[in-house]
């Protein structure tokens, strides 16, 4: 999660801006939720999280509404979570974590080094806790060997992996590794892969003093056009591109010109992710 913001959201107005994935708390009033799924109709306290190859739009319920919405993108669940994510009282059940929402957005007075990496983290935690507990689901029925494969690609990105080495891992053959995946999160081990190292790239991306190329081969590409290709097709814009638009960036700019205004900034990661992945290698 890179960016948080308030909005609001006027009696059957749409909400706009809403391309990538998002999750979205409703701190006053109410909205609906419509995807090709069905609509979803959120009273205050609700939330949702719609990945990012989810359609979808946001429209006022009748009064004026006040929403919190954040860029929250899910790289490597240990669940199969639907699209879209709705958790009813999502601010009574998690209320430390809805109070922290409503008086830290990511713009003008809190850092984004402060709220990102923690509480996209817990935001996604409590999510999917809830989620679980509605669905009556045990939080100890997952695939183990699934686990760890992520849990090793998310400790170790910049190795050099493929499919057949995530399955010699947990002793399994590629074919059946991939079949453990897809049945629990939806997604084959190439393509986590990638959301892994898109996202420490994006961590990376963060210091401005990183030569792209270095953060290339910290997340495993041989080459710096190889990564620009990868993160290109998954955010829809260069890695130089993104790190000019990014927080950090506008950070730094404020640092360097205290006196200039805060304003709202553009969303950094536009576009859908891209679903072309090899399964050779990300």
């Amino acid at each position: 999660m890179s960016s948080l913001h308030r909005f609001r959201v006027q009696a059957d107005a749409m909400l706009t801006e809403l391309a990538g994935p998002r999750w979205a708390l409703v701190l006053a009033g109410g909205v609906e939720l419509e995807t090709v799924a069905g609509h979803h109709l959120l009273a205050e306290g609700d939330a949702a999280l719609v990945d990012a190859r989810t359609a979808h739009r946001i429209t006022g319920s009748g009064r004026e509404s006040y929403l919190a919405v954040a860029d929250l993108r899910v790289v490597a669940p240990a669940y199969r979570l639907p699209s879209p994510l709705v958790v009813r009282g999502f601010g009574t059940r998690h209320d430390g974590v809805a109070a922290l929402v409503g008086k830290c957005p990511l713009e003008n007075e809190c850092r984004p080094s402060l709220f990102a990496a923690s509480y996209g983290n817990l935001i996604g935690a409590a999510m999917t806790t809830s989620w679980l507990e509605d669905q009556g689901t045990p939080a100890t029925e997952r695939d183990e060997a699934v686990a760890a494969v992520v849990a090793a690609v998310t400790a170790r990105p910049g190795e050099s992996w493929t499919v057949e080495r995530m399955a010699r891992l947990v002793h399994l053959s590629r074919s059946a590794l991939g079949e453990r995946f897809r049945r629990a999160l939806g997604r084959g081990p190439a393509e986590v892969l990638r959301e892994v190292r898109m996202r420490e790239a994006r961590r990376l991306l963060g210091d401005l003093s990183s030569p792209v190329e270095h953060v290339a081969f910290a997340v495993g590409y041989g080459s710096t056009a190889a990564f620009s290709r990868a993160f290109s097709s998954h955010h829809g814009v260069g890695p130089q591109a993104w790190r000019d638009a990014s927080p950090a960036r506008d950070a730094e700019s404020r640092e360097h010109h205290p006196g200039r205004g805060g304003g709202r900034r553009a969303d950094q990661e536009r576009g859908r992710d891209a679903v072309g992945v090899q399964e050779d290698a990300s």
